[in-house]
């Protein structure tokens, strides 16, 4: 009988949480949905994607900036990522302090980051235009978050400061359920650090680097809080992701409907990334 009960409980829960939310979402897909022009409200069956897939040039060109994005930010990640946890797991003085510093970029919330380093890139009292103009590297201040040129890495920047610390809590953990004993065997073997590294170590953290990375890449595609915070989008659309259009259609301008369809395809986007991801890195499978 209890256990009737925590089954049902936990159906209630999903149906609440999970399944109703997402049905909505489908459902406001399929219908012309604007607070703003309630007249016109009703259901118009796929049109709402046919517009997003052949007439919406700013959802290509979305796409296109969360593809960059996203793979800026989980290639960088878990490259510094693993050079941190590699550092972590080797034994010298004050390694607890410094793993208690390194991991807290992870504790700290996207509006705080954005508060932080949008101080850092103020052009005329920010410490890293001081800094680079007292060492001549520049000459006159730049608009990190304005100028086309400097815009997309400077955002990268800032969440790099953030994301980094994930992958090298994933690695940490797994490089310490590594036994030492094979490293011993490998140096007995007259193998150097790097080919104990690349045939040892690499093939070990298969399943974590996956797993670790397409995680990741999920949040990064779906992060609204540090860009729309930083830069809505702009200048232009050159920091405009996906759910940041999405956002954009469905808050500033009330175009529920619309909104929905949006997400809809990010949906699929993102399920048909992580399944074909998962198959090609054999996630959970030898070799």
């Amino acid at each position: 009988m209890e256990r009737k009960v925590e089954r049902l409980a936990w159906s209630v829960l999903i149906a609440a949480f999970v399944v109703y939310p997402v049905g909505t979402v489908f459902y406001y897909s399929v219908q012309q949905y604007d607070v703003t022009r309630p007249y016109l409200n009703g259901f118009i069956g796929l049109e709402n994607f046919r517009q997003v897939l052949v007439g919406d040039e700013v959802f290509r060109t979305s796409l296109l900036v969360s593809v960059k994005w996203v793979g800026s930010e989980v290639v960088l990640q878990l490259v510094l990522g693993m050079v941190l946890a590699l550092v972590l797991n080797s034994a010298f003085r004050g390694r607890g302090l410094a793993r208690s510093v390194l991991f807290s970029p992870w504790a700290v919330s996207g509006v705080v980051v954005t508060t932080m380093w949008k101080l850092m890139y103020n052009p005329f009292t920010g410490l890293l235009d001081t800094v680079l103009t007292r060492f001549g590297i520049i000459h006159s201040p730049i608009q990190w978050l304005s100028d086309v040129n400097t815009v997309f890495g400077a955002v990268v920047a800032a969440e790099l400061w953030r994301g980094v610390p994930f992958f090298a809590i994933v690695l940490l953990a797994a490089l310490q359920a590594i036994p030492t004993d094979l490293y011993e065997a490998a140096a007995v073997d007259g193998a150097s650090r790097w080919r104990a590294f690349r045939r040892l170590t690499l093939p070990l953290l298969k399943d974590a680097i996956i797993l670790a990375t397409l995680l990741r890449g999920v949040w990064e595609f779906n992060n609204v809080d540090l860009i729309y915070t930083m830069t809505a989008g702009g200048p232009g659309d050159l920091t405009t992701t996906l759910p940041l259009y999405v956002v954009n259609q469905a808050v500033r301008y009330h175009n529920f409907g619309y909104g929905s369809a949006l997400s809809v395809v990010g949906f699929v986007v993102l399920l048909a990334f992580a399944i074909m991801y998962l198959r090609l890195g054999r996630f959970g499978r030898d070799g």
